[in-house]
């Protein structure tokens, strides 16, 4: 024994392990041994490379946590699972199964098992080197951890530290591409706080229709404190620019968040008007965003058509825009990026980059909310919308 070689694990590296029962060399030490407790054992286990142990059951399962290192956990019948530093593996009783390390590095891990009448483990046959070769020649193109940036880390921490993607398992590689590109890159160029580049997240994914990362978002603005009416008045600004058909799976998806964080709904009512103001109030909020263009609008509208003049003032901007919960400013953006996420809505997109300069967004907000949805909306949108910027501010 030789007790004073802690190699790569933590503890002590202790026993030889029995060649009747392990392919190459394997150390185990017993930190807390069967005779003590009468009803589990825990030990650590050192595999050096290329070294595995035989198939073997356990009558009352086992909980594997591995310390250090890379190696394989394998289920008779079923692909072999690449196991690294900081992995779980908890098997089933009375399933045969195998685990060591690769052939290139060690693999340290912590075991409790438990006892019974039966005994802590049955040991069968051998893995044979074709078993364990076709392990590596399955894997060998799996990359086991996603390397992110610290910057990735962080900002993906700050806003989703209650998430954990099961893409992590299944797609490292686009996991590590797509955070380091969404959490450092893009996040690094621009003039936005947090707060309002998740709100304006939230109002593409509602565009886009992407339920399920609307979801993973939803919480995330929550962490980092956009409110419950925030978000709810993000949705409803929604309706008139994306349709209630678009948005009506989100809103029972957004209460069952707010819920899930004790908030009870409904939230505080944000109306401002009602069906005797909404006309005049919106049409006076029109004029104020867009100037005389609303009159130009007017005008020039047909007499068959002038009804839908009329709904975009008292429905749109009487029923919507002037709620409370939002500043127009928020608005106006959210409009727009609602817009350049649809896509093909290059005539409204250009209207609305007017307005939001007129209403004190300039040019340079716009395109750090642009660059900030790349991610999620892809190139062509995101050019499109840059084009559409370009040609109405021309400096």
């Amino acid at each position: 024994m030789n007790t004073t070689d802690k190699q790569n694990s933590i503890f002590l590296k202790g026993e030889k392990a029995s060649a009747d029962y392990f392919t190459g060399t394997a150390w185990v030490n017993m930190l807390v041994p069967q005779d003590e407790t009468g009803s589990y054992a825990v030990g650590d286990v050192l595999f050096e490379p290329g070294c595995r142990n035989n198939w073997h059951t356990h009558p009352a399962g086992q909980i594997l946590l591995i310390t250090d290192g890379k190696g394989f956990y394998q289920e008779k019948g079923k692909p072999a699972r690449l196991i690294s530093k900081g992995d779980v593996v908890v098997i089933p009783s009375h399933i045969e199964h195998w685990h060591g390390a690769t052939k290139d590095c060690s693999l340290t891990h912590i075991v409790i098992t438990n006892n019974t009448k039966q005994g802590a483990v049955k040991w069968l046959s051998p893995v044979t080197d074709e078993e364990y070769n076709k392990c590596h020649a399955t894997n060998k193109s799996r990359p086991d951890k996603v390397n992110l940036t610290e910057a990735a880390v962080r900002n993906h921490e700050e806003l989703l530290r209650d998430h954990k993607s099961a893409l992590r398992i299944t797609d490292p590689e686009l996991i590590e591409v797509f955070d380091n590109f969404a959490f450092d890159e893009v996040i690094s160029y621009g003039n936005l706080d947090t707060r309002t580049r998740v709100m304006m997240i939230l109002a593409s994914t509602i565009a886009c229709q992407a339920l399920t990362e609307y979801k993973v978002m939803a919480g995330g603005a929550l962490n980092v404190g956009v409110t419950p009416i925030e978000i709810k008045e993000i949705l409803y600004q929604a309706v008139p620019y994306v349709g209630i058909a678009k948005v009506l799976d989100f809103i029972p998806a957004t209460n069952e968040i707010l819920q899930s964080r004790g908030i009870e709904v409904p939230l505080e009512g944000q109306s401002t008007t009602t069906r005797e103001t909404r006309y005049e109030m919106g049409l006076a909020l029109q004029k104020e965003i867009f100037g005389e263009a609303i009159d130009k609008m007017y005008k020039t509208s047909p007499e068959n058509q002038i009804h839908i003049q009329k709904y975009l003032s008292a429905n749109c901007f009487g029923d919507y825009y002037t709620r409370e919960g939002l500043n127009i400013k928020t608005r106006e953006l959210l409009t727009f990026v609602m817009l350049i996420s649809l896509g093909g809505t290059e005539p409204q997109v250009k209207a609305h980059i007017q307005g939001n300069v007129n209403v004190g967004n300039d040019k340079a907000t716009m395109l750090s909310v642009v660059t900030q949805l790349l991610p999620y909306i892809g190139y062509p949108r995101t050019l499109n919308a840059i084009k559409c910027l370009n040609e109405v501010i021309t400096d």
